[in-house]
């Protein structure tokens, strides 16, 4: 009979490291410079009715640590064009760019899905740019000979 695994908690007030807005990891030393730890820690990210956190397994508990994000806690990280424009989350998570659910505020470009708002970092941003185009102020990108505006929100 499986035994049932304890959970170990900690709040956001105790967690040691944040997100920042352009979806890097920080702590009071600064920005986090090992890529295996930087890609665990986004591999990591999971949500609850509490909020995100980092999950993991750890022999005979499972750990969950709220952190603190100063914009939100997905990012798109890359772009792979093609028959439909998939959109790589910093969680490895694939999705399908859905230009409709395409918001704009203070320069940065989001994607929301259900309750979830997911930014474009600097480096998808690059790569969309030649479908984004700006007219009379309102911006566009145009997907599959469509051309779709972009929400402005507040």
């Amino acid at each position: 009979m499986a035994r049932k695994r304890k959970t170990i908690i900690i709040s956001k007030d105790k967690a040691v490291f944040w997100l920042d807005k352009h979806g890097r990891w920080n702590n009071v030393h600064g920005k986090f410079q090992h890529k295996k730890i930087i890609d665990h820690f986004h591999a990591s990210i999971k949500k609850d009715r509490d909020g995100y956190y980092l999950g993991q397994s750890i022999e005979d508990y499972i750990e969950k640590v709220y952190f603190h994000y100063e914009d939100t806690a997905l990012f798109v990280f890359d772009v792979v064009k093609g028959e439909d424009i998939m959109l790589v989350l910093n969680t490895g998570r694939q999705i399908k760019l859905r230009p409709k659910k395409l918001s704009m505020k203070a320069d940065n470009l989001y994607m929301h899905i259900g309750e979830e708002r997911i930014k474009f970092a600097e480096r998808s941003l690059m790569i969309i740019a030649d479908l984004i185009e700006c007219v009379n102020d309102h911006y566009y990108i145009r997907v599959k000979n469509r051309k779709y505006k972009i929400d402005k929100r507040l």
